[in-house]
């Protein structure tokens, strides 16, 4: 699970946040912070219980400091948090300040529930496209990585003749096993036939984020399992 840290000075919408980021696959909500200071004690705290934060959504407005000065702050921490902010301001300026923060992503508000959910889902794709732990990581890996955080927003819009719902439902059965899977399991756990199981994993191989492989049963001829990149 990502661990997330929200970092917002308005209860109510600090609240909105952590709803939105509990309905999403693979993200927890462990500690809401109303102020920058807040916001510091409780990253040092869960580094200090072994339990780090992963993912800080900063509002840049806080009342005692810039959220972009949390965020070079927290630079300092080991692990260091990914920060996502998340901000009105839309003067390139304040855009430029926060990549040179560390920022990651940047969203703007006010959003919509779905335009919240691609920038995290798209996140967590960074974090699956880079090697587990500390071991070296190619420059395929890298320049995949990163494209994904500087892909469009278009990206999140489903290509005709695909259910969003459908589409992340596969890609997260996919996601899920690391020994992949075929259209036949894949219709099973989600729960569609066969053919539209078959049709979404070959648009997931298509777009590059699971790979086909050959599974050679006891007779007959061979099965595809896909197996996600990440």
């Amino acid at each position: 699970m990502i661990r997330v840290l929200i970092v917002e000075d308005e209860p109510l919408i600090a609240e909105a946040h952590r709803a939105y980021v509990e309905r999403l696959t693979g993200f927890t909500a462990v500690r809401v912070a109303h102020t920058a200071r807040e916001g510091m004690r409780a990253v040092a705290e869960a580094s200090a219980n072994d339990a780090p934060i992963d993912l800080v959504l900063m509002d840049i407005g806080l009342p005692d400091a810039s959220g972009l000065d949390l965020a070079t702050a927290m630079a300092g921490l080991t692990p260091r948090p990914d920060v996502i902010a998340i901000t009105s301001a839309r003067d390139l300026t304040m855009v430029r300040t926060a990549v040179a923060s560390g920022v990651v992503l940047y969203l703007l508000k006010p959003f919509t529930f779905a335009a919240f959910r691609d920038k995290l889902e798209r996140y967590r794709e960074f974090r699956h496209a880079l090697p587990e732990g500390q071991s070296a990581a190619t420059q395929q890996e890298i320049d995949r990585a990163f494209g994904i955080l500087r892909t469009s927003d278009q990206r999140a819009t489903t290509p005709k003749g695909f259910a969003p719902q459908t589409l992340r439902e596969i890609s997260e059965a996919v996601r899920t096993t690391p020994q992949g899977v075929t259209a036949t399991e894949t219709a099973s756990t989600v729960g569609v036939s066969r053919i539209t199981a078959w049709r979404y994993l070959e648009k997931l191989a298509d777009d590059g984020l699971v790979d086909r492989r050959s599974d050679y049963g006891k007779a007959g001829r061979p099965k595809s399992r896909y197996i996600w990149k990440g």
